[in-house]
């Protein structure tokens, strides 16, 4: 299902080799004194470094943990496919259109989304970044602002269309997390209402940020209640505690 369509009119591992000590004779000499260059070193080190983008891919929740279907979205899920695509009438209302877009908060150094479905008609995206030190608290502050301020709403435009969200409330995030925060949103389609969700938590410098919406109310053109699972919330949150 192509959200931007219905809203608006409805990581590869490097592997590095470490030196190989020389196998002369008398060479056990030889292969220490490798190994106390720093360039010796600092080559093992890169060998094991791995990327934030590499670290959010081991992160990201799978079916085996959490019993539901996960992968990466369809082109073209979101209203934008980037922060950059996307206008928000209402500047400091930002952070949230991100949230509810699959689109990360603030500046993360990587993100990764994907999207977890099961029997019942309910997407649930799971968009997990990494900051800088200090970045994901000014995100999450930057969050909370945005919950505060935006209570009548926002309107959010790309080249995709456009989605006008009617109302803003902030509900009760699970705990377990250094910050959190959950927040309802309405807007309409088709002539009736459409509730979306949103549950964002931060680990350190890694966010987790939820957003489920009702497919089936679309399809069906029903009122819809979209509803985040407490189970999937918990499989994930469990790998980033």
């Amino acid at each position: 299902m192509k959200r931007s369509a219905l809203a608006a009119s409805a990581l590869s591992v490097v592997v590095l080799t470490g030196l190989t000590g020389l196998t002369a004779c008398g060479g056990g000499d030889s292969e220490t004194d490798a190994d106390d260059k720093p360039g010796a070193k600092a080559t093992a080190s890169k060998a094991k470094e791995v990327s934030p983008a590499e670290r959010l891919a081991k992160l990201m929740v799978t079916k085996a943990e959490s019993g539901y279907t996960v992968k990466e979205p369809s082109d073209g899920d979101a209203l934008a496919a980037s922060q950059e695509d996307m206008d928000v009438d209402k500047a400091v209302c930002t952070p949230l259109a991100y949230a509810m877009n699959e689109l990360p908060i603030g500046s993360p150094q990587a993100t990764l989304t994907h999207v977890a479905t099961s029997s019942a008609a309910m997407f649930t995206y799971i968009t997990l970044s990494t900051y800088e030190d200090g970045e994901a608290e000014s995100a999450m502050k930057d969050l909370a602002k945005a919950a505060d301020s935006c209570g009548s709403g926002y309107t959010a435009t790309s080249d995709r269309g456009t989605t006008r969200y009617d109302s803003v409330t902030v509900e009760t995030a699970p705990s377990g997390s250094d910050e959190s925060l959950a927040t309802a949103a309405t807007f309409k389609f088709k002539g009736f209402t459409q509730k979306l969700r949103t549950q964002t938590f931060r680990f350190g410098d890694t966010i987790v940020n939820y957003f489920a919406l009702d497919s089936g109310a679309f399809i069906q053109s029903r009122p819809g209640e979209a509803k985040i699972p407490a189970d999937l919330v918990k499989a994930q949150n469990a790998k980033l505690s």
